[in-house]
């Protein structure tokens, strides 16, 4: 059984597919770019301002499944420029504990949704 996550907190998907789907305990996050949700606009310019909208919208969803950063186990970073790898973990790291972080891997990629910089997905458990 699975249960489809919603929230108008969080951008709105732009393919047939759903912000996040809940399977028992676990909640799979689909991966959050730098749109507000409010003006539907993409953030663009300082790669931090968008890491954080990015990790804004990914709260927002948590939120929605009755979760927060806390349960994350695992985050997919993926970006288009590795040398923005610094930055945007700087950003990431305020929303997680260093003593309980999630497993992760961020993977630099040739293009991403809307041309990008950042797209971030995660898992997070009951």
């Amino acid at each position: 059984m699975k249960t489809i996550i919603k929230t108008d907190k969080a951008p709105m998907p732009i393919g047939p597919y759903n912000q996040a789907i809940l399977a028992a305990n676990t909640l799979y996050a689909s991966g959050q770019i730098a749109i507000d949700p409010v003006t539907n606009a993409l953030i663009d310019g300082d790669i931090k301002d968008e890491t954080r909208q990015v990790m804004e919208n990914l709260a927002a969803v948590l939120d929605a499944a009755g979760m927060n950063f806390s349960n994350v186990v695992k985050c997919s970073i993926f970006i288009s420029d590795m040398n923005d790898f610094g930055a945007i973990n700087e950003v990431y790291g305020r929303y997680f504990d260093d003593e309980t972080a999630p497993a992760r891997e961020t993977v630099q990629v040739a293009v991403l949704p809307k041309r990008v910089n950042v797209e971030i997905s995660l898992i997070a458990m009951h």
